[in-house]
């Protein structure tokens, strides 16, 4: 191994955009259960479900219903 190494001709990762952000979210015990399971029928993780679902809603332009927190 090098004491020194030269990053002067090095380029930034071109992926950096791509990257995940961690989060924490607290969900449903009944919603991580749906994507549990559907997970297990894919083949895919819960967590990577979710982010499919959540990029769909984003690319649809989907918005959550909110009637529940009006009141009447």
């Amino acid at each position: 191994m090098k004491d020194e190494y030269d990053f002067s001709q090095s380029v930034k990762n071109p992926y950096i955009k791509k990257l995940k952000k961690q989060v924490t979210i607290r969900l449903e015990e009944e919603v991580v259960e749906y994507f549990k399971a559907l997970a297990e029928e894919t083949g895919v993780s819960y967590q990577s479900l979710i982010n499919l679902y959540l990029q769909d809603c984003v690319k649809s332009q989907r918005k959550p219903s909110l009637e529940w927190m009006r009141e009447t």
